[in-house]
């Protein structure tokens, strides 16, 4: 099938084709009954304009791109437990782009992939985007902002954890929330504490274990590694942590998981043990995500502003676009978190029984 062009649009349209540039181009001086045949005739034809060859001549794509982790994104589709990271990053960013007249476009990437610079590149080459938004953990990809400086793309960091001084950067301080929720239960009388570290494949996991450590430390309290469990921030890998935490004669009476999902993964193995929370067991996770507050009961964790950074980083990108001006230097934007304090945390009590040796997560 002939691909459509623009002299194709030119000639229903009834006008020339640089007319039709100007139309598409929003330029000024065409009259408006001009512009909805232009548009009419390029709905009609399905006409889709060569994003490379506009920004070649200084134009504006109007589309800022987005990076999201393809495994983490997916395992969530199939997950009913999925977390709803991806929908709170696209409502903040979305509302800030349909405002300027933006288009959002999220797209999957592999970072372990063995071509995933020459992907980058083709993406970049075909969308011509004013701006990427990059998502934990492309955030962190040498790779992938080598590429995106190389080819001069303007980007956004979405809480990035590595060279914090390296391009424009949205950002919650991770370490500090993690800190104050472990003083939380601390405070609680709470000084036997697991917690279970979330994928290695994100910085964002080391920044979270280092407040729990800091504020234990301060605390005068040690950490017990072996109540130190690895988790991939899955409900599944919860419960595996869940599982061998509280099969244990020593196990802990709280458990810090760095997700809700995570989270919610203990709380399951804990009720299928006969373990009452908060009475047996003090749960906290990390996140705030919709699941976390129809939990029984309700999740005490943090709420980490997905939306709100989003939406601050496409207004980076977005200002650029718009101001046709070369950046005066990376932007750095730091958004509070909160602690949200619900029915999952309570004071020490005299110790239950572990979970059954053999038990499992089901």
């Amino acid at each position: 099938m002939r691909k459509v062009t623009i002299h194709d649009v030119a000639k229903l349209a009834g006008v020339s084709a640089k007319t039709v540039s100007r139309v598409l181009n929003d330029e000024p001086n065409v009259r408006e009954a001009v512009r909805e045949r232009v548009r009419m005739a390029t709905a009609e034809l399905s006409f889709r304009p060569n994003m490379s060859a506009r920004r070649l001549r200084g134009s504006s794509s109007n589309l800022i791109a987005a990076f999201a982790d393809a495994p983490m994104t997916l395992n969530h589709l199939k997950s009913e437990h999925g977390s709803n990271f991806l929908d709170r990053f696209q409502l903040g960013a979305l509302s800030r782009c349909r405002e300027s007249g933006f288009h959002l476009l999220v797209e999957l990437v592999e970072l372990s992939s063995p071509d995933l610079e020459r992907q980058v590149i083709a993406l970049l080459s075909a969308l011509a985007p004013d701006g990427v938004i990059l998502t934990p953990p492309s955030c962190d990809s040498e790779a992938i902002l080598n590429v995106l400086e190389k080819m001069e793309t303007p980007y956004v960091r979405l809480a990035s954890q590595l060279e914090p001084n390296r391009g424009s950067r949205v950002f919650m301080d991770e370490s500090a929330a993690s800190y104050q929720m472990t003083g939380h239960l601390i405070e609680n009388g709470h000084t036997q504490i697991g917690f279970i570290v979330g994928s290695p494949r994100y910085a964002g996991s080391q920044a979270r274990l280092s407040g729990f450590r800091r504020a234990m430390a301060e605390a005068g309290l040690d950490v017990r590694e072996d109540w130190i469990c690895s988790g991939d921030f899955t409900f599944l890998s919860g419960q595996d942590c869940g599982a061998s935490l509280l099969q244990r004669p020593d196990r802990p009476t709280a458990v810090f998981a760095s997700s809700d999902e995570m989270a919610l993964g203990v709380m399951h193995v804990a009720a299928a043990a006969g373990l009452s929370i908060p009475r047996d067991l003090s749960v906290v996770g990390f996140d705030d995500m919709i699941s976390a507050r129809f939990s029984i009961p309700p999740l005490t964790t943090i709420r980490q502003p997905v939306a709100e950074m989003s939406l601050a980083a496409a207004d980076i990108l977005i200002s650029r676009a718009v101001d046709k001006r070369p950046e005066d230097g990376p932007v750095h934007r730091e958004l509070p978190f909160q602690l949200l304090l619900r029915g999952s945390v309570g004071a020490v009590r005299a110790r239950r029984p572990a979970l059954r040796s053999g038990a499992e997560a089901v």
